[in-house]
């Protein structure tokens, strides 16, 4: 009999008498234990409830008595939220602001993470194939803002077709053709006249050619820049440097390294390594930034690498999607004589790079 189960009172009804009768014959009903999983969990639900209630909640304060020793097995990410440190596990956490980083690194800018994701585009491209007789053809849309004679702010004429021919090696002249202009030799010897002596009849000759370089660039030499980033960021100062400027003359070694950089992309056709090695090198120069929109002289619409100096904002457009290079746009970031913040003196566009086999020809592909 189940002695625990009290007897009806004399006087009790015939289904109360029952139900005790019942009860006495049939055995307790087990109490069902918790599983470890089910206990943990638990455990778990009361420490949220308990830290919801600390925040904003009404305050309880616990009474001072000694704790089983099973109530200590709690998971170390809780207890060092009790002590007042959050460890977050990877990818379980709250999403931090972009580019966040642990603690002791410094964050990447938004220009070093976007150039290095156009460097890994741009390594994956295919690489040209130019021989050494012919020519890298550049085709683009340009426009560049002019002042009368008068003064005035300087006005953008609308953007105007723009090709050149460019010798691989660098072994004959080159070409240039601009829409509503005459067709201009690129790299030919200019000639002049040398004296021999006082007196001495003036004798026609030709300069010699100057060898390729950053600022006269051949397909051969872009070719063969270095890859290492900070190496062909050197290569680039060295060759920009201005005339009387010492090494470590800071006056606008860094603008013209990124001007450089950016004729680079927009007028040669270099190997993925090389083109990608010019954005890491970007990367490196101060003051580079992001803008997120910018337009190029197609009109076509995409994200921006931009620097200020002296007033001026030389932005470098890339497609949104691909990271592939458009093209290039200047504007006035602050009022000038030439006009307003805001005017653009220079834009253009990238349209086509291909190799032909010799001035004026179209490549065939």
């Amino acid at each position: 009999m189940n002695a625990f189960t009290p007897r009806p009172p004399r006087g009790a009804d015939a289904d109360a008498l029952l139900r005790a009768e019942l009860a006495e014959l049939l055995p307790p009903p087990p109490v069902p234990e918790l599983t470890p999983e089910r206990n943990l969990d638990l455990r778990h639900a009361v420490l949220r409830s308990a830290l919801a209630a600390g925040d904003g909640g009404p305050a309880v304060r616990p009474r001072r008595r000694k704790i089983p020793v099973g109530l200590l097995a709690v998971p170390v990410a809780a207890c060092a939220v009790v002590a007042g440190v959050v460890v977050v596990a990877p990818g379980e956490g709250p999403a931090g602001p972009p580019g966040r980083v642990s603690t002791g690194q410094p964050a990447p800018s938004d220009a070093v993470r976007f150039l290095s994701g156009a460097a890994l585009a741009a390594a994956a491209a295919p690489a040209p194939e130019v021989r050494p007789g012919e020519y890298v053809y550049v085709k683009s849309l340009v426009a560049y803002a002019g002042r009368d004679a008068a003064g005035g702010p300087a006005v953008l004429p609308p953007a105007r077709a723009r090709e050149v021919w460019l010798s691989a090696d660098g072994s004959r002249p080159g070409l240039l053709r601009e829409a509503g202009a005459a067709d201009t030799p690129l790299g030919s010897p200019g000639p002049v006249y040398e004296l021999d002596g006082p007196g001495a009849e003036p004798r026609k000759s030709t300069l010699g050619a100057e060898p390729p370089s950053v600022t006269r660039p051949t397909h051969a030499y872009v070719a063969a820049l270095p890859t290492e980033p900070e190496a062909l960021l050197r290569l680039v100062r060295e060759q920009t440097r201005g005339a009387g400027e010492s090494e470590g003359s800071g006056g606008g070694a860094d603008q013209r390294a990124f001007t450089a950089i950016g004729t680079l992309l927009a007028e040669t056709w270099a190997p993925p390594e090389v083109t990608a090695a010019l954005y890491r090198a970007a990367a490196l120069i101060p003051g580079v930034a992001v803008l997120p929109s910018a337009t190029d002289a197609a009109g076509r619409e995409g994200v921006a690498v931009a620097r200020t100096a002296h007033g001026e904002q030389t932005q470098w457009i890339f497609d949104r999607t691909t990271s592939a290079f458009l093209g290039e746009r200047t504007v006035l970031v602050e009022s000038t004589p030439a006009g307003r913040a805001g005017t653009v003196l220079g834009v253009s566009a990238v349209l086509v790079k291909g190799a032909a086999s010799a001035p004026g020809e179209l490549p065939k592909a």
